[in-house]
């Protein structure tokens, strides 16, 4: 098992995935398609993803950051790159909520650098949103890793506002049951297969020791989890650790995303309790075993997910611009 000491906003913490309440997030994808910059930047795709590929180079811990930054953009007002701003002024921004704050450093840099390189051709500055960078970027992220490789439906805008206060509730802890989560991911739209699915970005992900304390502390061990997996953790994250010690959340294959996390959910090795419910309870049992046998349908079904939570909150009109920085409004 990889064990890492992070700063903050370092390689992420356990890859919670933010969802909106209901009634919050709309879904609206009535503008998004594929191609939408052939007529002012053709080679966008290709810009993006020599600028991820760049950074992915540089740390492994890009690939987590990004998908989990592009999870907590989506679920807390939509789709519009709002987690990258800065808080400034009297604003204190999404990003430096108390649950933002473990998003990793290299996800924002992804980014950054990525909207840099689409402004450094010319005709293509200031004509990409930092939302579609943000939705290119974890494609290629996952697709680096091993993932599956997906057409992005494109034409999202960038939000006008980026508060912390917005962020309050939309966080599941990983203490949720099945029923909790099918629920907040009802909210957007997600189907209880979608939920499973995206969960599945966590194979990619870290956790710091104090999101999943709780299962392997006290008088027992939390029984859904393996005693050679928990006498594992507790070596990882003795009594009074460090708290920017993280671990990967999987200790077989954390360099690669593929469907390894339902194995180790068969094997009773899903770090957070919100990952081994998913096996614990029968009801979703059937997917993760699936999923573990069938890589192919996997990534099928990652695809079809994550093309629907792309789709949550997208801005249109007068209710975004494009950012000329994504990290301040305009």
């Amino acid at each position: 098992m990889m064990v890492v000491v992070m700063r903050r906003r370092m390689a992420a913490a356990a890859m919670l995935v933010l969802v909106a309440m209901a009634g919050g997030a709309t879904v609206c994808a009535a503008q998004l398609r594929r191609n939408y910059y052939a007529g002012v930047c053709p080679n966008v795709e290709s810009i993006v993803r020599g600028a991820v590929a760049r950074k992915v180079q540089e740390t492994f811990a890009t690939v987590g950051a990004t998908v989990r930054l592009f999870f907590h953009d989506c679920f807390v007002d939509g789709c519009d790159a709002s987690v990258v701003v800065a808080s400034a002024g009297n604003n204190t921004a999404e990003k430096d909520h108390p649950n933002n704050l473990s998003l990793a450093g290299d996800g924002f840099d992804t980014v950054i650098k990525a909207k840099a390189a689409v402004d450094a051709v010319p005709g293509c500055r200031d004509r990409v949103s930092c939302a579609d960078i943000l939705a290119m970027a974890t494609r290629d992220a996952i697709a680096l890793a091993g993932g599956p490789s997906y057409a992005v439906e494109l034409g999202r805008l960038d939000g006008l506002r980026s508060t912390a206060s917005s962020v309050n509730g939309r966080l599941p802890p990983p203490t949720f049951n099945l029923d909790q989560l099918t629920a907040l991911f009802a909210a957007n739209g997600l189907s209880q297969a979608d939920m499973i699915a995206l969960s599945a970005g966590h194979t990619v992900g870290f956790a710091h020791c104090n999101t999943f304390l709780g299962r392997i502390r006290g008088s027992s061990v939390d029984p859904t989890m393996s005693p050679r997996y928990a006498a594992q953790l507790q070596r990882s994250c003795p009594p009074n650790v460090d708290p920017r010690i993280a671990v990967t959340m999987d200790p077989v294959t954390p360099r690669a995303f593929d469907n390894q996390y339902f194995k180790n959910l068969q094997n009773g090795m899903g770090l957070l309790g919100s990952d081994q419910v998913l096996y614990s309870d029968p009801r979703s049992r059937p997917i993760v075993d699936s999923w573990a046998q069938s890589s192919a349908a996997f990534n099928q079904a990652f695809v079809t997910a994550m093309t629907k939570l792309g789709r949550v909150g997208v801005k249109t009109g007068s209710q975004g611009n494009i950012r000329r920085n994504c990290a301040v409004l305009n």
